[in-house]
């Protein structure tokens, strides 16, 4: 059995776990980027769509807030009141179940999306390409 006291054997792991505690927070301070060194590190096609795509995105916020405002203020419970409806309800008097509606905010037509996904195949077959000249040339340089 042990010798000391039994307030030393609980200080001693009151201070472990504290250590322990206090070193995980400070590897979460200085090992999280700031959302300014986040974005920085982005490519710049990621960061411009970024920054296009931030307008709609404070837009959305905003409907949101005023949604959440609206149905705080009425007496009715709160999946009666707010212009969202929800998934599992099979009546939804004629409510969207979207957040906010996509032609509001002018988001791509699908001809638009389509666009995209056509020079976004093009550039891969392109890359593919690439890489299996690439994987030629190395195994014959190899050899010969």
């Amino acid at each position: 059995m042990s010798t000391k006291p039994l307030w030393y054997r609980w200080a001693r792991v009151y201070f472990a776990g504290g250590c322990i505690i206090g070193t995980g927070v400070l590897l979460y301070i200085y090992t999280t980027p700031t959302d300014e060194e986040l974005i920085s590190r982005f490519s710049p096609e990621v960061r411009a769509e970024y920054e296009k795509s931030r307008g709609l995105r404070q837009k959305e916020q905003q409907a949101l807030m005023d949604i959440v405002k609206k149905t705080s203020k009425s007496d009715d419970p709160i999946w009666k009141t707010g212009p969202i409806g929800s998934p599992l309800e099979r009546d939804q008097r004629n409510l969207n179940i979207k957040l906010v509606d996509d032609e509001m905010f002018g988001n791509k037509t699908t001809e638009q999306v389509g666009e995209i996904n056509e020079r976004l195949q093009d550039q891969l077959d392109e890359i593919s390409k690439v890489e299996k000249q690439q994987k030629v040339k190395s195994w014959w340089n190899k050899w010969f």
